[in-house]
């Protein structure tokens, strides 16, 4: 099948090009007649026909054998499976060829080059032709598995741009987003993605975020700000200047990650790749050990018939099996991750998830929402709870804080603008202005004591917004970042699963740190934390827990940068909107759901324990194999299922992982 296992002193290389590590924008090394582009898409009706010619071919030659046998110099026979053997094997023979000619011998290219060959020499025409054509099968199946990956993969990022609309000498033209240079003006239209990352200069408009983001609250943008490939128009007409190379994008890195994840191999593929290199020449020597040998030493032994077992071993030893459905196998696990909204940026990863004992989650944005939302309503002195929501959403019309947006959203209502004069923000306390001829603050506790206003209770958990009117204490609000629908899903899915052990990290209060743990079951937690100050506590986790599992840390992919690129293992949630997140973090959440995070470990233990039934699968197979090859059990036919056979149900094995 189509891979590569380099030696650094090019003694062993089954040089296929690399179809799971590189499968995207470049060509199998089998030659022009294998040539899939998946950059384009995988074809599967151009690789059935020729298959379909091979077959129209071996299959009379295998039903009429005995007479096509019997013809003049078996001429018949020739006719049929010469060609049929050339048209399934070229692409191997070449390889071998070539890589002969570099000075790589030991692949198995060679092996069933030479195993072929002499099975022609010694007139085994079918058995021949049945190797190759196998193998070819084999090939086709590889291709369809890493097609449906590759698939997988491109449905999650269906929001790469397809043009932009460039302004030229007052006129709009449509032009690819990679042809788009630095300082160009773009023109964004309702309904269009965003091309390239770039600053608006003309045009408000709210952008759906979705597809970066997991969000699907849109969100309002305005002239001076940021906007990035990928997002959705939904309103006004934008223009925007381009700030960085479509190659720069974030959409672009995310593709980049996606195509180049394989480079980062688990020790299991490491392994085999190693045991790979001294296995090949082993085989060959052994093999030439049972053609050789035999006949020089045991009375009434037939070289003929010792060759013919040497070619059987050489077929039955080739590493397809092992070498393929490996990286097929943490392939499978990428693409089926990407089935599910999770990114992984290589199998290492993968390997590192299934030994996580312990997750430390960011609050802000990872556990909740970070959207503020009113909790709490307490009026005093008379007030209603409707009278002080309706007094506090007045006080805030001119604040474009989050909390006062909170207020007005809870209120619902249109405030008239114009009954609110005076507004003062008092900075580090809260606003001050006056609503309808009576001086209204709205603010923190310390604002009241400033103030001196008297009230009673200081102490109230969460955070809190007092009112007062005309200097007598009004009442109080209480905003609340509101837990995301599945963060308690997504830590009981965790203990579930064996994690032995929850944490949070947050730079919220104590009283607040201490509400989301209970309400989400968290184990512990520790509280007003700076970004600094949370490595310190991972690395203190680190080092607590270095001889009882991995740490998988989680946050939000920009502040949390630092945290998860110290950990065993780095999410980020929702975070491909952020460089930070696509150029720290190991695996991506997409949908910025905390309950992929138990997904993703489940994915990951599925696709190692996939992995190793491979292992063990192919081993015991050729082992069984090769022993009834060397005593003539085994024949050619045999050798044949031992080789591709086990290529074959190892692919189908690991496509389990897909589903």
């Amino acid at each position: 099948m189509k891979h590569k296992i380099h030696s650094d002193s090019g003694c062993c290389s089954c040089t296929h090009d690399d179809s799971v590590d590189h499968h995207e924008n470049h060509n199998h090394s089998h030659g022009e007649n294998h040539n899939h582009d998946h950059s384009e898409g995988f074809n599967l009706k151009n690789e059935v026909f020729p298959l379909a010619v091979i077959l129209s071919l071996y299959a009379p030659g295998v039903i009429f054998e005995n007479q096509l046998h019997n013809t003049l110099y078996s001429l018949g026979e020739y006719l049929l499976f010469i060609p049929a053997y050339l048209l399934s094997g070229w692409s191997v023979l070449k390889t071998a060829g070539r890589n002969i000619l570099r000075g790589r011998v030991f692949d198995e290219t060679f092996l069933m080059t030479i195993a072929t060959l002499g099975a022609l020499f010694i007139h085994k025409l079918p058995e021949a032709v049945g190797v190759m054509l196998f193998y070819k099968i084999g090939e086709l199946f590889q291709d369809i598995a890493v097609s449906r990956s590759r698939n997988s993969i491109r449905a999650l990022l269906e929001v790469r741009p397809d043009y932009a609309n460039i302004q030229t000498e007052g006129e709009l033209k449509k032009v690819s987003p990679e042809t788009v240079n630095i300082g160009n003006i773009i023109v964004v239209k309702p309904g269009e993605k965003i091309p390239l990352d770039g600053e608006i200069i003309e045009g408000n408009s709210q952008v759906d975020t979705s597809a970066l983001t997991g969000e699907s609250v849109p969100r309002t943008v305005r002239i001076g700000e940021i906007v990035l490939a990928g997002m959705l128009n939904k309103m006004g007409v934008l223009s925007i200047k381009v700030t960085k190379l479509f190659d720069e994008s974030s959409i672009a890195k995310i593709l980049d990650l996606v195509q180049n994840a394989r480079s980062k191999k688990a020790e299991t593929e490491k392994f085999i790749t190693k045991f790979a290199r001294y296995y090949t020449p082993v085989v060959v020597i052994a093999s030439l050990a049972v053609a050789l040998l035999p006949p020089l030493f045991l009375t009434g032994a037939s070289s003929s018939e010792w060759v013919y077992r040497a070619l059987i071993l050489l077929v039955i030893s080739c590493p397809c099996g092992l070498v393929i459905s490996i990286p097929l196998g943490y392939f499978g696990g990428i693409g089926g991750a990407a089935k599910h909204g999770i990114l992984v940026k290589g199998s290492t990863f993968l390997d590192t998830l299934t030994a996580v004992k312990t997750v430390v989650f960011d609050k802000t944005g990872t556990l909740t929402k970070g959207v503020f939302k009113v909790a709490k309503i307490v009026p005093i002195n008379g007030l209603t709870e409707k009278d002080l929501l309706e007094l506090a959403a007045k006080v805030e019309t001119h604040s474009n804080h989050p909390i006062a947006q909170s207020i007005r959203n809870a209120y619902g209502k249109k405030i008239d603008a114009s009954k609110v004069r005076d507004y003062e923000e008092i900075a580090g306390y809260g606003i001050r202005a006056n609503v309808e001829n009576k001086i209204v603050i709205a603010g923190s506790d310390r604002l009241l004591h400033k103030e001196k206003i008297a009230h009673g209770n200081c102490q109230v958990d969460g955070t809190v917004i007092h009112l007062a009117v005309d200097n007598v204490y009004a009442g109080y609000i209480v905003i609340a970042d509101e837990l995301k629908s599945d963060a308690r899903q997504a830590i009981t899915a965790l203990k579930r699963m064996g994690v032995e052990k929850t944490v949070m990290l947050t730079g919220d209060n104590q009283a607040i740190a201490s509400y989301v743990s209970q309400q989400l079951d968290i184990d512990s937690y520790v509280a007003e934390l700076l970004p600094e100050e949370k490595v310190s506590a991972i690395e203190k986790l680190l080092s607590d827990t270095k001889k009882h599992g991995k740490i998988a840390f989680v946050g939000d992919g920009i502040n949390d940068a630092p945290v998860i690129a110290r950990a065993d293992v780095g999410i980020a949630m929702g975070g491909l909107g952020s460089d930070a997140a696509i150029e720290t973090a190991d695996i991506v959440i997409m949908t910025d759901a905390p309950a992929k995070v138990a997904q993703a470990i489940q994915i990951a233990r599925k696709t190692h324990q996939i992995v190793w039934q491979n292992i063990g699968f192919a081993i015991a197979i050729k082992a069984a194999f090769i022993g009834l090859g060397i005593f003539g059990v085994a024949t050619m036919w045999e050798a044949v299922f031992a080789d591709v056979g086990v290529a074959i149900l190892a692919i189908f094995n690991a496509t389990r992982i897909m589903k």
